[in-house]
């Protein structure tokens, strides 16, 4: 009887080690093709500082040699670069689930994401549409393709996702806009947008050329999704 449960409890504990290790395995399968979040700090030639980003990988990232296209998703007015991975926690999943890489940039409190023609150490276009992909295209595994290339953001993101998208359809192939402000002008004392562009009543022009409205008839049929 004693040799018997001797060899009950043997058999008992090699049933639980093998839950153990099949637990450890389904956890180790879970995690490793979870998606990954990296924050990226890139010195900027035309602003002269570093900016911060957000870069979001699928598990798929880590266990393939797949380049990936990419989404550059822009924060509203007063957020920064980690807005949308602190406020939409659903991010990653979708990053997951549809196997794309998702850079989030810092486009600071206010600035729009225009290059200021009032201040020039604000010149978020060019780092934003420039800087930033040629970065993130030489140090990580990307689609270095405008077809395989798009921006959205939400409102002060949404305006500068159209803006971007618009002024340089050679980079991005795709672009939409959540709640985005297309024409700020009605608002002229809002948001801090006349310390970049001046006051509206001395400088309009500065305005008109600074508004997705005025953009979109430069836009061709078929010319940006």
């Amino acid at each position: 009887q004693r040799e018997e449960k001797e060899e009950q409890k043997s058999q008992m504990n090699r049933k639980i080690q093998k839950i153990i290790c099949i637990c450890v395995l389904i956890a180790v399968s879970f995690f490793s093709k979870a998606a990954t979040v990296d924050t990226a700090i890139i010195y900027s030639q035309c602003m002269h500082k570093n900016v911060k980003c957000v870069v979001i990988m699928p598990g798929r990232y880590q266990t393939d040699t797949t380049h990936l296209p990419v989404l550059y998703l822009l924060h509203g007015w007063s957020g920064n670069y980690s807005d949308w991975i602190l406020k939409a926690p659903d991010l990653l999943h979708a990053v997951d689930e549809n196997g794309f890489i998702v850079v989030c940039p810092d486009g600071d409190y206010d600035s729009w994401y225009f290059n200021s023609p009032i201040d020039t150490t604000m010149k978020y276009e060019t780092n934003v549409a420039l800087e930033i992909p040629a970065y993130i295209d030489a140090h990580y595994r990307t689609v270095a393709s405008r077809n395989a290339r798009a921006i959205t953001g939400l409102s002060m993101g949404g305006h500068g996702a159209l803006y971007l998208a618009i002024k340089h359809k050679d980079i991005f192939g795709a672009a939409g806009s959540m709640s985005g402000g297309v024409d700020f002008r009605p608002f002229a004392d809002n948001w801090g947008i006349k310390k970049y562009l001046g006051d509206y009543t001395t400088h309009p022009e500065n305005w008109d050329n600074n508004v997705v409205v005025n953009l979109v008839d430069s836009l061709q049929n078929g010319e940006l999704k």
